[in-house]
């Protein structure tokens, strides 16, 4: 049975989450379920969940959070390292938020298991930081609504939201993608082969890229094919020879940036000259792009804005600025050395 006095958070109303559940019409342990994450529960469940306690305003209990006027002087940044790592993105990321931080008076906290949940509720259960920063959440990550029960200032980086009352940094790949497809078919390349990430759990921070690419490739008369891969040798070498096999591409687009300078090795193992028998075009950071000896037609990440960005975003709800999501930051396509006319 739930204890309401242990129930009862902070925020506005008193709202417990016996009122949560009677809004979403589930029990109070699906809620409990849903905020700490010890259970499975379904997307369609989570998401309901998650919008009553937005709505209501459920907040964990005062006893969770430090004091009214206190601060620790520390920022989490829950960033899942997984096998395949933006080593550009994260450096320029992490130091420009840390950068960020220090002339705030913050240190930064790093989170880095794989799942990012554990972690998390370490973090804020224990009280560990002031506001927690979260890299490439989406919608149904079940990280949201831990921090949405947190009752501290959050931000969600990369993913643009849906009005969780989270704050945000989002990042809008859909104008890149139609200029990579535009540059390329003006370029007269008719068939492109797309080697893309392996997916790994709720990073979502590229997302819309892929799809406007494809829609103007269609129009264009232009035939892409997918490929995913693992950031190795053998596997990007694999993904080449069944591009290659089935679509005799005469430009590669590298969406994911720990197989660019494996895609541009293997191209050079195969006799291939970048553009003269092959275009690439890259989604990278500015330290991969500038580590390349052609430089690469590139959407740049903006890793470094991001990072001061979200750091701002957190210390302003700290000083009692609501929680919103700022304008989409939208990269945009520039033209390197390492895309030409299709032989």
């Amino acid at each position: 049975m739930t204890n309401a006095r242990e129930d009862r958070p902070a925020g506005r109303g008193g709202v417990t989450i016996t009122d949560v559940a009677n809004a979403a019409g589930v029990s109070a342990s699906t809620v409990s379920y849903v905020i700490t994450g010890k259970r499975t529960i379904s997307a369609a469940t989570r998401r309901r969940v998650e919008e009553c306690m937005r709505t209501l305003g459920y907040r964990r209990r005062a006893g969770s959070a430090a004091p009214t006027g206190t601060r620790i002087g520390v920022l989490a940044v829950v960033a899942p390292l997984h096998r395949a790592r933006h080593v550009g993105l994260e450096m320029e990321f992490f130091s420009a938020a840390a950068g960020a931080a220090r002339e705030r008076g913050f240190d930064l906290l790093l989170v880095t298991e794989d799942d990012g949940l554990s972690g998390l509720l370490r973090v804020t259960s224990a009280a560990l930081a002031d506001a927690v920063i979260v890299l490439g959440a989406g919608d149904d990550d079940p990280r949201v609504p831990v921090l949405l029960a947190s009752g501290r200032p959050a931000v969600l980086v990369g993913v643009p939201g849906r009005g969780h009352g989270l704050g945000g940094v989002p990042l809008d790949f859909g104008p890149a993608g139609e200029e990579c497809a535009t540059h390329l078919a003006d370029l007269g390349h008719r068939s492109v082969g797309h080697l893309g990430p392996s997916p790994t759990p709720h990073d979502r921070s590229l997302s819309g890229f892929t799809e406007h690419f494809a829609a103007i490739a269609a129009r264009r008369g232009v035939r892409v094919v997918s490929h995913r891969c693992h950031s190795s040798a053998e596997s990007v070498t694999r993904g080449l020879d069944e591009l290659f096999a089935v679509g005799e591409p005469t430009a590669l687009v590298v969406h994911d940036e720990p197989a660019l300078p494996l895609v541009m090795a293997a191209l050079r193992r195969r006799g291939l000259r970048v553009p003269g028998d092959v275009s690439v075009v890259a989604l990278c950071s500015a330290t991969v792009a500038g580590q390349q000896a052609v430089r690469p037609t590139a959407v740049v990440v903006p890793a470094r804005q991001l990072g001061a960005l979200a750091v701002e975003s957190a210390v302003r709800q700290l000083d009692g600025a609501p929680a919103a999501e700022a304008e989409p930051l939208t990269p945009r396509l520039t033209v390197g050395e390492s895309t030409a006319v299709a032989p």
